[in-house]
């Protein structure tokens, strides 16, 4: 299957890497793996969504948050790579969601990402997943989220 036809399909552009917030790498190839550095719901250099889940964001929005983001990490992979269409597999899927105390619907947030990743690569996309709530991320982002990819060699 041709994953970036796909994303062509879906009306999907792999954007330029975010830069990094710190002193990091957006992505390391290690063997057939890539991973990937945390990544929020930004586009065209700005935060689509700035707040907590549960307070000034939404569920619906989070989940769009998560979606970016993956989105985003799709672009750390093909700084390495070139092309998403060296993906092999995603293998794990790291989420977390800046939410109120109150706020316990972490997971349906993050299947923003993981349906997503589904939708475009199919069985290749299934993967293990955690999600976690925090009630802070850096500046303010609703969501954070991490990778890890196998690529052909």
């Amino acid at each position: 299957m041709n994953f970036e036809d796909k994303l062509k399909e879906l009306g999907v552009t792999i954007p330029v890497v975010p830069p990094a917030a710190g002193s990091f790498i957006p992505a390391t190839k290690v063997g057939s793996l890539i991973y990937c550095s945390g990544q929020g719901p930004f586009r065209d250099g700005k935060q689509v969504y700035i707040g907590q889940v549960g307070d000034e964001i939404d569920s619906d929005q989070a989940y769009d948050a998560a979606r970016i983001s993956v989105i985003n990490l799709l672009a750390e992979v093909c700084s390495i790579t070139g092309s998403i269409n060296k993906i092999k597999r995603i293998v794990q899927v790291r989420g977390f969601v800046n939410s109120t105390q109150d706020f316990h619907d972490q997971p349906k947030v993050i299947n923003g990402a993981s349906d997503f990743l589904l939708e475009v690569f199919g069985e290749a996309g299934k993967h293990v997943r955690c999600a976690f709530g925090t009630s802070n991320l850096p500046e303010n982002i609703p969501v954070e989220i991490e990778m890890i990819v196998e690529v052909d060699s």
